[in-house]
């Protein structure tokens, strides 16, 4: 099986080309540099010249509060650039499977309730808007596609949400760090996710699926839950989405349910807490070089 997979530079590309060239040797990763998924002509052309069975996009503008002032680009990335590469795919019989998010619905549930593949979407930022745009050009384009969305993802590559409360912990150790209480969602590991990948290159699902971690919590929960097992000096406490303002407006609810994945018996995603303790276990000292780090160049 030959695949070429976009975004490989992300946290979730970077764990895709790890778990993927385990068991696939024909692997074509591309990161933006290599191969821009704006531009449909050369997008056309590399997939012609490469010929493969499936095509993994995990490329997307993903800076939410810049997709509102960036919003050509936002919508290059994250709608035309999809829809660039199904149609490609449709050219030459490849198989389609591309990454979206939780940011399609509104998050207007009342928590608990999770959001299933069949709920209807209704974006409220321009992220949002733009990456359900990606997913109806690609049903518009070709049959043989699969959309997984996914929500809160952290991982050992690029930067995220962890990184950014470990730097802030280590900074300054007795400034304490308030959090969001009042969003809640499934933190999901890059590489869990990149196996839940691998799993569906085996099967013929089609459509929509969503693949989260297991269970919910808040950020604030998140947060307090990564920093205790990284068993670094911190001071945290949470707070409103009112008294943190963003210029993108975020559900208050992105709790995904892994419907389809579960009907079909191929659910690999664990408890969130289960991979957030499994992560640190891993990459603890990577994590604190890499925050210690930053903290010297500021």
């Amino acid at each position: 099986m030959k695949i070429l997979l976009t975004g490989a530079k992300g946290q979730l590309g970077q764990d895709c080309t790890k778990v993927l060239a385990t068991e696939y040797t024909v692997l074509h990763a591309f990161g933006s540099q290599e191969l821009d998924i704006t531009n449909s002509r050369l997008v056309t052309e590399m997939l012609q010249i490469i010929n493969p069975d499936i095509v993994i996009n995990c490329a997307a503008y993903t800076g939410v509060d810049g997709c509102e002032s960036d919003k050509e680009r936002c919508w290059r990335v994250n709608a035309d650039g999809p829809g660039f590469i199904a149609a490609g795919c449709a050219q030459i019989g490849a198989r389609f499977i591309h990454i979206s998010t939780d940011f399609v619905f509104d998050g207007r549930k009342t928590v608990p309730d999770a959001y299933t593949e069949k709920d209807q979407v209704r974006p409220v930022s321009e992220y949002g808007s733009s990456k359900l745009a990606g997913e109806e050009r690609i049903r518009e384009k070709t049959d043989d596609h699969l959309i997984v969305r996914t929500a809160w993802l952290y991982g050992i590559g690029s930067t995220n949400f962890f990184k950014t409360m470990l730097r802030l912990a280590i900074s300054n150790p007795r400034q304490t760090i308030r959090v969001v209480h009042d969003q809640f969602g499934s933190l999901t590991w890059t590489y869990r996710l990149a196996r839940q990948i691998k799993v569906l290159l085996e099967k013929e699902l089609k459509g929509t699926v969503h693949a989260t971690a297991e269970g919910y919590c808040s950020w604030y929960e998140g947060a307090k839950y990564f920093l205790e097992c990284m068993e670094v000096p911190h001071l945290i406490e949470p707070c409103t989405t009112a008294e943190y303002p963003t210029p993108a407006q975020r559900p208050a609810n992105s709790i995904l349910q892994n419907q389809r994945l579960t009907q079909h018996g191929i659910n690999c995603m664990k408890p969130w807490r289960q991979d957030v303790a499994s992560f640190v276990a891993q990459y603890r000292d990577s994590l604190l070089a890499e925050a210690s780090a930053e903290k010297l160049s500021d």
